[in-house]
């Protein structure tokens, strides 16, 4: 029971902390789960935001479930998912019931206006650790800048993207694999 607890209030506090969504608070999870709790390492904290990402839902309560499911099985998925939705629950409910009232004083558009710039900062944080974290070699590159350049210029589904990604990543790793298997024969 402590440890489903545990699972609860840590995806509170992540739930509290992070506002503009999954991107904006992948600095979050990784300092609680991965550096501060070590329930995860940042590999898998990528690998599992990879899936939150393609498979429906809200990243952060896809990549909640997944924790609290490698941590405690079905109850700590649940109990960790409704740690990271209970404060936005809160949260959304107060505003609803004041925003009516507020929304159109000058310093609340301002407000959100200075919110929305910290947002998009830690979203660019975000990028740049995930890129750092997938993008290791020449063809992890060349995957990143095409798909980059596609979803500027096509508008076609991420999912796309993600699949063709995928597929690139099983033939590129196939083809080194075979190659190293080559160069070890040789060398015997």
């Amino acid at each position: 029971m402590g440890e489903l607890l545990e699972l609860f209030l840590t995806f509170a506090k992540v739930g509290v902390l992070t506002f503009g969504g999954g991107y904006a608070m992948l600095p979050i999870l990784e300092r609680e789960i991965c550096t501060n709790k070590h329930w995860v390492d940042s590999n898998e904290l990528m690998d599992y935001y990879a899936i939150g990402q393609c498979t429906p839902g809200v990243i952060a309560v896809n990549l909640a479930t997944f924790v609290g499911k490698k941590r405690k099985g079905i109850p700590g998925g649940i109990v960790a998912t409704l740690g990271v939705v209970f404060p936005s629950l809160l949260i959304i409910t107060f505003i609803a019931a004041l925003i009516s009232n507020f929304a159109e004083l000058v310093w609340v558009e301002k407000a959100f206006t200075g919110i929305r710039i910290c947002v998009c900062v830690l979203i660019f944080n975000s990028v740049v650790k995930l890129y750092k974290g997938a993008v290791k070699d020449l063809p992890a590159f060349i995957i990143f800048c095409v798909v980059a350049i596609c979803s500027v210029f096509l508008s076609i589904s991420p999912v796309i993207y993600v699949i063709i990604a995928g597929a690139l990543g099983i033939l590129i790793q196939n083809f080194k694999s075979a190659g190293d298997d080559k160069a070890k024969e040789v060398n015997r």
